[in-house]
């Protein structure tokens, strides 16, 4: 018995050996051929999951790009780096920027015959060259980039850092290096230069026979991308807190309640897939709203509850954009903290610009004209003048009045605005003052 199961497990393991020798080679290729950004982030992690799956020996990325944001790039270039499968980039013709970033993190370059890399300074969204301590943060990402490669059995580089520092803004010489194909071979930044896919795989990557296998982005992942952009995730965060805050100022459920959800779900829903995240920072961002809604309408002026609804709703939306394993910061770097902290008080900052501009406008002539009515109403009297000949009365708070309401005065009840402070039920108060139908009282 026991020489047939030795003999058995021989017979597998010759099986699947001889399987794996002559299994045609699986090269996984992912094309990035626009901007770099949120989407192209997406679509390299994607086809790195994907090449596990079909056990692919190679990844190929088909490059073609003029640069893009640089969080972003890093974000590509580490996930490059810690692939578990060699991962390889042809430049078909451009690899500028933060292009150039993502082709030195890969274990070998192929370039077209015309092709360049380089040019990898930082600037801002006009093209102008940011501050040197960017261009020289940008420096060191390029020399580190190249170090994690090492060295050969000689002690030289594979790839020499100093001609990837050279590619960014240097503010003292005032240069930027950028390599043709034929300049790159010389440098040592070119393995091989090809005109098509198929001659890299073949000629360069050695290759004869190959399965290729190509990632195709599915519209889920551009849609993903485009809300992931953190231009965006500002405007969003602009819509949720300005979206509260205006429906606060009208009873019922309307317009800015209905935009503060739907902004709340686009913000939310792709980090939550992504698994930034996770489900108890989305509660804690709901009960940072729910504390603020106590503060308004429960609780009289602004103290613990209203502090901790703000900490809570920053908190929630800031966590989520981070990398964090419950309170677990190991994988998150300094910089990841500082951007998520900008892009929150960036959407903070416009949500209160939003709100004064609105305030203000609301009502007034152009396009918010008629979101409110207008006080200038000729012709005829919309209300009757009888609530004006109870100012100076005294009466009852009939609800409660934060800060508006309805009091009871001599048996009837008139809808009122606290002209100080909020106003519980039950509280005598005075008229002081009637204008556009709508009187005004203080608490006695």
């Amino acid at each position: 018995m026991k020489q047939l199961l030795r003999l058995l497990f021989v017979l597998l393991w010759w099986s699947f050996s001889f399987h794996s020798l002559f299994a045609t080679p699986v090269i996984y290729k992912v094309d990035i051929k626009k901007e770099i950004g949120p989407t192209t982030s997406i679509y390299l992690r994607n086809a790195l999951n994907e090449a596990k799956t079909h056990n692919a020996e190679q990844v190929l990325i088909h490059l073609n790009t003029y640069g893009g944001a640089l969080v972003d790039a890093d974000s590509m270039r580490t996930a490059i780096l810690y692939s578990p499968i060699p991962v390889s980039v042809f430049i078909d013709n451009d690899a500028a920027s933060a292009g150039a970033l993502i082709s030195v993190a890969c274990n070998k370059i192929y370039m077209r015959e015309g092709a360049c890399i380089g040019a990898a300074t930082v600037v801002d969204e006009k093209g102008s060259p940011l501050p040197d301590k960017y261009q020289s943060y940008m420096r060191a990402m390029m020399r580190s980039t190249c170090e994690a490669h090492g060295k050969d059995s000689t002690g030289k580089w594979y790839r020499d850092p100093v001609v990837a520092e050279a590619m960014v803004l240097d503010s003292i010489s005032g240069k930027v290096l950028t390599l043709t194909a034929n300049e790159a071979v010389k440098a040592g930044y070119c393995d091989g230069k090809a005109e098509t896919v198929d001659e890299v795989i073949t000629d360069c990557m050695g290759y004869p026979e190959y399965e290729l296998k190509t990632y195709t982005p599915s519209f889920f992942d551009e849609v993903k991308g485009f809300l992931s952009n953190p231009y965006l995730q500002a405007v969003l965060i602009m819509i949720i807190i300005g979206g509260i805050y205006f429906e606060l100022q009208s009873p019922g459920i309307g317009f800015p309640i209905i935009a503060a959800i739907t902004a709340g779900i686009l913000y939310f829903a792709p980090l939550y897939i992504d698994g930034l995240a996770l489900y108890w920072e989305i509660i804690i961002f709901v009960i940072g709203v729910l504390l603020l809604l106590l503060e308004i309408f429960v609780i009289p002026g602004f103290g613990i509850a209203g502090i901790l609804g703000i900490i809570f709703l920053v908190g929630g939306l800031t966590l989520s954009l981070l990398n964090n394993v419950g309170f677990d910061f190991t994988f998150t770097s300094s910089r990841d903290i500082l951007l998520a902290l900008l892009v929150v008080s960036s959407g903070f900052v416009g949500s209160v610009v939003l709100m004064i501009y609105l305030s203000n406008k609301i009502g007034t002539k152009g396009m918010f004209r008629r979101l409110a009515l207008n006080a200038d109403q000729e012709g005829f009297q919309a209300t009757s003048d009888e609530p004006e000949r109870v100012v100076g009365t005294v009466g009852v708070a009939a609800t409660d009045l934060r800060p508006s309401g309805k009091v009871e005065i001599d048996g009837r009840q008139y809808d009122a605005v606290s002209e100080r402070d909020f106003i519980e039920k039950g509280r005598q108060v005075k008229v002081v003052k009637y204008r556009i139908g709508q009187l005004y009282v203080e608490r006695i």
